[in-house]
């Protein structure tokens, strides 16, 4: 089942149904299939045209990998991904090379998803040629005129990457990734390795280039601080699992779920980065615990977590994921007492 929160009329971009992505682990001898590691494991959710859907959690929560299964670097291992309609999972070779015009990608770190060998004018230039059919002059002042629209001016036409400072190379990134106006952009942790007042001039011109540009963002982050001051939803994951789904005001307001709960005391009381003091470790997701994955950790645990619980709706648009707080009027809750 799809979770969603769209106002009346809002059109769909993105829509994800059940999706997983399980990596197998063999053995050294003989390679043989010991298990599989289950990062994304039935994730469904939709994005709004125009707006930014955020995914928070602690490293390991299995985010990073569902963007990459989102946008194909990943080959998920079931489930749909529907861009304006088009199931992208369905797509192979020159199809799913075309449809990449519709969504990009930009990542954390600038400097590894650039090439060094490659000239800013190139590096704007390469989707450009690929995908429209602009050459010569017309080519050139589109290039310039996608610099200028990041806040680089034409002299960085001709330099290499190495010669931008970590903030102009991730402005290059982000011309690159809108230079042919995607349906859908992905980031990626995208303000992670910069210093905070750059971060903040980041953080400023994708607010101006989305609302320029009417663009749809999905947005990987571990920072609670950035995912409240650029998102409009956050879903929230844990061990592979959105835990918590909201419209931001109401999540950070209203927490549900002990894990959100936990997150966002961290940012209260340490600031806004949750590589995480929350008691124990995130389990192996090679042999997640039965019943609730959060369960070993969470303070509140009761006997009927050791069930699996839903995504249920415990109020309206507000999504979780919780046997104890989950379930309006606390139903569940109520029966495990009488238990």
């Amino acid at each position: 089942m799809t979770h969603q929160i769209l106002k009346d009329g809002a059109e769909t971009v993105l829509q994800v149904e059940e999706l997983k992505k399980y990596f197998p682990v063999r053995s050294n001898i003989l390679s043989l299939l010991k298990g599989f590691i289950r990062a994304v494991d039935g994730v469904s959710f939709m994005v709004e045209r125009g707006k930014t859907f955020s995914i928070v959690g602690e490293s390991g929560s299995g985010k990073s990998t569902l963007a990459r299964a989102i946008v194909r670097l990943v080959d998920p291992s079931s489930g749909n991904v529907a861009l304006q309609g088009q199931d992208l999972t369905k797509l192979r070779g020159s199809k799913l090379r075309k449809s990449r015009k519709n969504f990009q990608m930009i990542f954390q770190d600038p400097i590894s998803s650039l090439n060094p060998r490659m000239l800013a004018v190139d590096i704007v230039g390469e989707p450009l040629k690929v995908h429209t059919k602009l050459r010569g002059d017309e080519l050139r002042k589109e290039i310039i005129r996608n610099l200028e629209l990041v806040g680089l001016d034409r002299s960085f036409l001709y330099r290499y990457p190495h010669e931008f400072s970590g903030g102009q190379r991730q402005r290059l990134g982000i011309a690159r990734a809108l230079a042919i106006r995607p349906k859908l952009v992905v980031l990626d942790e995208p303000t992670s390795n910069l210093d905070v007042s750059v971060q903040s001039q980041i953080l400023e011109l994708l607010a101006s280039l989305q609302k320029q540009l009417q663009l749809t963002y999905l947005f990987i982050s571990h920072d609670m601080g950035v995912v409240y001051h650029i998102s409009d939803i956050v879903c929230v994951m844990y061990a592979g699992k959105v835990v918590e789904l909201a419209e931001t005001v109401e999540l950070f307001s209203k927490p549900m779920h002990p894990y959100t709960r936990g997150l966002l005391e961290i940012v209260a009381s340490e600031g806004a980065d949750i590589e995480m003091t929350l008691k124990g470790e995130p389990p192996n997701p090679r042999a997640f615990p039965t019943g609730c994955r959060f369960r070993p950790r969470c303070p509140y645990a009761i006997p009927i977590c050791d069930e699996e619980p839903e995504l249920l709706e415990a109020s309206a648009g507000h999504f979780v994921s919780c046997h104890v707080f989950g379930c309006a009027p606390g139903k569940r809750y109520e029966k495990a007492e009488a238990e």
